[in-house]
Formats: C-alpha cells, sequence, structure tokens
C-alpha cells in the first residue's frame, strides 16, 4: 500500500516510516519544514509538504494514497482545546476524501482519563468531558461510511522521550525535586515507540472499520516507581506530596498525576497478532538521555 502519514517526522513517525517501508509498503510523509522533508527523503518516503491547518493538503495527501495513517497533533498543552479543534478539522478532512472507499483511515487517541480507578479496555468509551476529539470524529466518519479505526496511546517512550514523563521532568527541573502524589500507586500504561509504530502497521494491514486497539505493553508503572526512576538520574531528590498539592506542582499534568489510570491491550493482541518485545518504562528511564 501507499500510505499517506502525517506526523511522518514527528517521535512515532519516525519508528513508523522505517516499519512500513521494511513491510514493503511505501509512504507519502506529512511535513512543513525543509528539515523534515530530507529526513523522510533519507528513510525513503515521499515527502508531501502541507501542515494539519492546511485542510487543502491533507485533502490532496490522502487523494494520492491507499491508506491514511494520522499521527500528528500540536502539543502545546497551553492551547489544549484549540489543538483538538484543528486536530477534529484535519480527521474530516481526511475522511471526506475517503468516504464511499474501503481505503483505510487509523485515527489517534489516548488510553488516559477512560476509567479511571480501573483497567481501561478497548470497549470503554471517552468520558464526555473529554477535550480531544479524534474518537468521536472517526466514529461518525465510520458511521458515514469511512474505513476509519483508532489506536489509543499509553505513555509511549524511549531512551529521548516518554509521553506525558517527558512533561513531568520539565516540572522536576524547574521545582528542583521529583514528585509523585501521596503514595504514589496511580499508574499509567506504557510502549516503546518501535512496538507502537508496529501496532500502527498491524492496524492499517487489517483495515477493520470502527476498530479500536490499545498500544499498551505495560498496563499500569506506578508512579512511584516512575519517580525513583528520575530521581538518580536528574540528580534530585524525591519526595511525596498530598493532593491538595499536586495542582500548584505540577499545573496541568496534575489531572493526570492524581489518577490511576491503567488500560489493558488484550484484544488488541488477540486482533492483531501484536506482542510487544522492546523494554518497558522503567528500564529506558534508567537510561535517560539528560542534557
Amino acid at each position: 500500500m501507499r500510505v499517506f502519514v502525517t506526523g511522518a517526522t514527528g517521535f512515532i513517525g519516525a519508528a513508523l516510516v522505517p516499519e512500513l517501508i521494511g513491510a514493503g509498503h511505501q509512504v507519502l510523509g506529512l511535513t512543513r519544514s525543509e528539515a523534515g522533508a530530507k529526513a523522510l527523503a533519507a528513510a525513503g518516503a515521499e515527502v508531501h509538504h502541507g501542515s494539519l491547518e492546511d485542510l487543502d493538503s491533507l485533502k490532496r495527501g490522502a487523494a494520492a494514497a491507499d491508506a491514511v495513517i494520522h499521527l500528528a497533533f500540536i502539543h502545546d498543552f497551553s492551547k489544549f482545546e484549540e489543538n483538538c479543534e484543528i486536530d477534529r478539522r484535519a480527521i474530516e478532512a481526511l475522511g471526506s476524501v475517503l468516504k464511499g472507499s474501503d481505503q483505510p483511515l487509523i485515527v489517534t487517541g489516548g488510553t488516559g482519563l477512560l476509567a479511571p480507578g480501573r483497567l481501561a479496555t478497548e470497549d470503554d468509551k471517552p468520558a464526555g468531558h473529554f477535550p480531544r476529539l479524534s474518537e468521536a470524529v472517526a466514529s461518525a466518519l465510520a458511521a458515514a461510511g469511512v474505513n476509519a479505526s483508532v489506536v489509543r496511546l499509553p505513555q509511549v517512550h524511549d531512551t529521548a522521550k516518554q509521553g506525558l514523563v517527558t512533561y513531568a521532568i520539565s516540572v522536576f527541573r524547574e521545582k528542583g525535586v521529583c514528585a509523585y502524589v501521596g503514595d504514589g500507586h496511580q499508574r499509567w500504561p506504557a510502549a516503546h515507540v518501535v512496538d507502537v509504530a508496529r501496532l500502527y502497521r498491524l492496524a492499517i494491514e487489517k483495515a477493520e472499520k470502527g476498530a479500536i486497539y490499545h498500544a499498551v505493553a505495560e498496563e499500569g508503572v506506578p508512579a512511584v516507581d516512575i519517580v525513583n526512576a528520575l530521581g538518580p538520574r536528574l540528580q534530585l531528590p524525591v519526595k511525596s506530596i498530598t493532593p491538595d498539592e499536586a495542582q500548584a506542582f505540577f499545573g496541568w499534568l496534575a489531572m493526570f498525576t492524581t489518577l490511576d489510570l491503567p488500560a489493558s491491550s488484550e484484544q488488541t493482541k488477540k486482533k492483531l497478532g501484536w506482542q510487544p518485545t522492546h523494554r518497558g518504562l522503567i528500564a529506558d528511564l534508567e537510561e535517560l538521555q539528560v542534557g
């Protein structure tokens, strides 16, 4: 297949492009920069210039491909709802091209806030207050005849980046201390970026309309373990803070640091034959690249 990938030069995209090409697919990668174009060309992908806000460029990319994987998202959490709206318009634009065909569209969502306090599964639906709109748009597109499915991401990691943990690290450096809330029992699911890339490939090859996949290798890594791994790498002390202190310490991250958010991928593994093989989050944090 010729696969149009948004976010092709991003963290997951940089692992997905060689995964697709290695499996015999062609990749048309979206980029807005010359540096991104050079990286895509070096990886063996075709270059498609455009951006999430240039809906015409997205439509042209989708029209030139047999399948679409939508990874791109603007990760500026000070404008999160605005960026969710940009994401919604981008997905609708991609879907408008694919409507009436069997060409698959994979949209990216998240496991966070699905079912706080219990193990979230692929059957759980995002809560009504969840600001990211990708799943709702994918569901509407599937109902309208688009072969749309969703991959939900946990904390995707290697030694350079680790999902929301990366933002927590910035807070720890600013505050001069690594903190967890209460007894640190709160869990975050995780998966290595290479395992996640393979899941996206398997999902696009299966192309099951309306499917929900969880890219979860570890169901839940306790916050206390995450922070205890980070302390020595960052050369910072570790301490517990109370739930009442979380908002002042973590800012927007507090909603995640105070909740237990484990997630399962049993259905995904059975459907796709996906078996994560790369190392876990703590092992990567213990070799964290520190600058």
